[in-house]
């Protein structure tokens, strides 16, 4: 038996998408930076030009503007820039040590001084979201396992692509074993987000490395991971999955739980993605399911794609849902990362913003004996 391990790729967003994003943000503070001058420079062009009207004391609204949407640091130029306009518009106002001069500039004082608090309170609030995100983040690396590249004749390959929006952290899991009756899989996901969703995750995938090298029939093992479930979710949490048994012959013994069927990439040219008939749907893992076995067999060559929902509900901007069967070409040409790397692009094309749900995707494929 031959067993290697790699190192697990998350993809946040898509291949190079958070550098991406951080560039579009950096560019999109320029520009509003840009604006929020412009905002002054008309108010203090307005006060200079128009006669009988005295704009001064809202020259900090350029400021309030900023502090919405650009840095502390940029809110404070404005700010000051702001105020001491306001001071100076003695030279086209003529009023100079008027009681109307002195409340305007108090005013201009007042409203850069709020622009800069909103700034503040909004750059706290960012950094604290970064921090949650990064904790959910890390704790959901930390409970899903270096895939492995091969277990006996099947090679493997997966991708976990984390929408990562406001620290909504998912709970998709994967993981494949090797196993006295064949190598088994399971890719599931479990029902919320955050932090307790990647707990629950962590206890199924304990419970399947556990019961998946123990029990000798998958629907067992099925039984038993409702029962792990059941004690550890809450009232409204259950847990979808699929579960897959590769065995020597090339039989596929596949037990879905209320997960989305796998689909199956003929390695022959012409022929297209087959979605597996996994029988009549049953409830998930913590609602007590019966579930049912369903075997088929794959030739050499032939690839096996299991994943969670959060691929087949992305939405383009016409509403339109992204379909695996579609993308058949590119799951089978090339090796099993680079399959995977195109679907990854394949999806966030379609999806063309940022993910709303996380997407866990794992490849097999069944290889000869003299690989």
């Amino acid at each position: 038996m031959v067993v290697t391990r790699s190192t697990c790729t998350f993809v946040p967003g898509g291949a190079g998408r958070a550098i991406a994003v951080k560039a579009q943000e950096v560019t999109v503070d320029a520009r509003v930076w840009v604006v929020c001058w412009l905002v002054l420079i008309g108010a203090i062009t307005i006060d200079v030009t128009v006669s009988g009207v005295a704009l001064s004391g809202s020259y900090g609204l350029a400021a309030v503007l900023a502090g919405a949407l650009v840095t502390v640091r940029r809110t404070v130029v404005l700010g000051v820039a702001a105020v001491a306009a306001s001071v100076l518009s003695f030279l086209w106002n003529d009023n100079f040590g008027s009681l109307e001069w002195g409340l305007r500039v108090v005013i201009a004082a007042a409203l850069s001084a709020t622009g800069i608090a909103i700034a503040a309170v909004s750059e706290r609030r960012e950094a604290r979201l970064a921090r949650m995100t990064l904790i959910a983040d890390t704790a959901q690396r930390a409970i899903l396992r270096a895939m492995p590249t091969a277990v006996r004749d099947v090679g493997f390959a997966a991708r976990y692509v984390s929408a990562a929006e406001e620290a909504r952290i998912g709970g998709d899991l994967y993981e494949v074993i090797s196993t006295p009756y064949g190598t088994r899989a399971i890719v599931g996901d479990v029902r919320g987000k955050g932090l307790e969703a990647v707990q629950l995750a962590a206890t199924v995938l304990g419970a399947f490395r556990r019961a998946g090298a123990s029990v000798d029939h998958l629907t067992d093992v099925a039984r038993e991971l409702d029962v792990v479930v059941t004690s550890a979710a809450g009232l409204e949490d259950f847990v979808t999955a699929i579960l897959v048994e590769f065995g020597p012959d090339g039989t596929l013994t596949v037990v879905n739980i209320a997960h989305m069927p796998p689909v199956l990439i003929d390695p022959t040219p012409g022929v297209p993605p087959q979605v597996l008939d996994t029988g009549d749907p049953v409830p998930p893992l913590g609602m007590h399911p019966n579930p049912t076995i369903t075997r088929t067999t794959w030739g050499p060559g032939s690839r096996l794609l299991l994943y969670t929902d959060g691929t087949t509900e992305s939405r383009d901007n016409h509403g339109r849902f992204f379909e695996v069967t579609a993308h058949g070409a590119l799951l089978s040409q090339g090796s099993l990362e680079q399959a995977l790397d195109r679907l990854v692009d394949a999806l966030t094309r379609h999806v063309g913003h940022q993910l709303t749900d996380d997407v866990a995707l794992v490849l097999a494929e069944r290889r000869s004996d003299s690989k």
